[in-house]
């Protein structure tokens, strides 16, 4: 194909102003597109997980497509205002919807990585095709050297990116949501991008292409218009979808969703997920946190820190022994504290743990509390029980890290112990390994094991791997003066022991902040 230079538009504006126009496009074209982008990484780091793989599949997907996008842009550039109009129309629709999309393909299909490089490559192809339409059109208006043509364009394109790269965190986020955010961020694409042609380059426009981009563009709006009516609808269906019928709270604090379901009137248990991971089953949480707290607790235990474990459900472990002096939490998520004091069905499984007056509470990110001179100041504590997530989980890779336990032994007394939940040691033994060969490395000694959990048949299930760690060689006991623990006794607990360091694996490295060993 023979590509012409580039005829003068008839504009309804000087040239000065109609450039402007132009580059405050690019500028609005850009912030929409990032919106877009960060959309897809956020939205797939809350389903799928292990935030880094996502953000590496969205971003080198995206990046690749964007550049099959210029590619394709060559063939539209005699047409370039048309070529434009419809490039934004169709990025309107499918980013505008990408959110929407994605949650539906993880809600009733289970699966949500399709769907992700699809849209990544689709908005990527359609953002790449931006660059050289608009160079046609600016070049329209007035003819300068291709370089400074260049430069006016990307500084347009990059300052717009900070703004949508800033807009989304901050404001359409917190304040709309992910499908809402999304949804509006289309809407504003697609009146930027057909306002532009419709207006400015209308000369440019048979009465045909004027009548269909009208068209297409009003329809996009419509049907933006529709779905962001029935976000609502929506969300509660595919939460219905992902959790079950029996919702009763649902919640989108600064850190996570946070959902409760059962607990209720209905006699369902209670379960509580976060980012759509289960964190809680009234079922059977009993054993996991029995098996996390009283193996610590055989020794001195006036002073007592909990990292994480929001729920209470530690703590109320923690206050059925009276000789304990004081509890302290540090939990970042304060929805979770504030449901954990509020919510009827939660309140009654950890027994009203925070209203003992024992027990004080820190909201903060337990690195940070434990890094600032405030949180090295406090303890000694004669034990800290580290109730966090899974160390797979991208977010939590940094409370599994070699800087993070030298935090902890800062505030451990001398004899103190430690007990980390270390994983599923049947699922991902090496992950709960390595999470072994971190704490070792800060000069503590070890003894893992593990509690299983029985399914409603009766059958082994995989379980919770824990690790008890001191200073000095680590007995695995339960105290002699304990409470009544209906999921473990010493003979349970020495077998699960024993089983545990039968399946160490040696050699591996401790993971660190710099180099992070965790993998989803």
């Amino acid at each position: 194909m023979v590509h012409h230079p580039p005829v003068p538009a008839r504009l309804p504006v000087p040239a000065g102003l109609g450039r402007l126009l132009v580059l405050t496009t690019v500028f609005v074209c850009a912030a929409c597109g990032l919106v877009y982008e960060l959309e897809l990484v956020a939205l797939a780091s809350y389903l799928i997980g292990d935030s880094v793989t996502q953000a590496s599949v969205v971003l080198s997907v995206m990046v690749f497509a964007m550049g099959v996008g210029s590619l394709l842009a060559k063939r539209l550039r005699d047409r370039a205002a048309v070529g434009f109009a419809a490039v934004e129309a169709g990025l309107a629709l499918t980013g505008g919807l990408s959110a929407m999309a994605l949650y539906a393909c993880f809600a009733w299909y289970g699966q949500a990585r399709p769907a992700l490089v699809g849209f990544s490559l689709a908005i990527g192809v359609l953002i790449g095709a931006e660059v050289p339409l608009l160079m046609t059109l600016i070049q329209r208006i007035r003819r300068q050297d291709a370089g400074g043509a260049v430069a006016d364009l990307f500084a347009a394109d990059y300052v717009g990116a900070l703004v949508g790269g800033l807009a989304f965190p901050f404001l359409l986020l917190p304040v709309l949501g992910q499908l809402t955010g999304a949804l509006l961020t289309g809407a504003v694409n697609a009146v930027a991008g057909g306002a532009l042609v419709l207006w400015l380059f209308r000369g440019d426009l048979s009465a045909r292409a004027r009548w269909v981009l009208v068209t297409a563009n009003a329809l996009v709006l419509v049907l933006l218009a529709v779905c962001s009516a029935l976000t609502g609808p929506f969300e509660r269906a595919a939460r219905n979808a992902v959790y079950g019928a029996d919702v009763r709270v649902a919640v989108q604090s600064e850190v996570q969703e946070v959902v409760l379901t059962g607990g209720g009137a209905d006699g369902h248990p209670l379960s509580l997920f976060l980012d759509g991971r289960l964190r809680v089953s009234g079922d059977d949480e009993y054993r996991y946190h029995e098996a996390l707290v009283h193996p610590a607790m055989a020794g001195p235990h006036r002073d007592v820190l909990v990292l994480g474990g929001g729920d209470g459900l530690a703590v109320r472990e923690l206050l059925r022994y009276p000789d304990v002096g004081s509890v302290t939490v540090v939990e970042l998520d304060s929805a979770v504290l504030r449901l954990a004091r509020t919510d009827a069905g939660l309140v009654a499984l950890n027994r009203g743990a925070y209203r003992d007056p024992r027990v004080r509470v820190v909201a903060a990110d337990a690195f940070e509390w434990l890094r600032a001179p405030r949180g090295a100041a406090e303890g000694p504590y004669d034990v800290v029980i580290s109730d966090l997530p899974d160390p797979g989980v991208t977010p939590s890779a940094k409370l599994y890290s070699q800087e993070f336990y030298g935090l902890v032994t800062r505030v451990l007394a001398p004899g103190g112990r430690l007990a980390v939940h270390g994983g599923d040691l049947d699922v991902r033994p090496r992950t709960f390994w390595t999470v072994d060969a971190t704490v070792r490395s800060v000069g503590l000694r070890t003894a893992p094991y593990e509690v299983r959990a029985p399914t409603a048949r009766d059958e082994r299930r995989p379980g919770w791997g824990f690790l008890l760690a001191a200073r000095s060689p680590v007995r695995l006991r339960l105290p002699d003066a304990r409470p009544y623990l209906p999921s473990l006794t010493p003979e349970k607990l020495g077998e699960e022991a024993h089983e545990a360091a039968l399946r160490r694996e040696t050699g591996l490295l401790p993971s660190t902040l710099m180099h992070p060993r965790y993998a989803q």
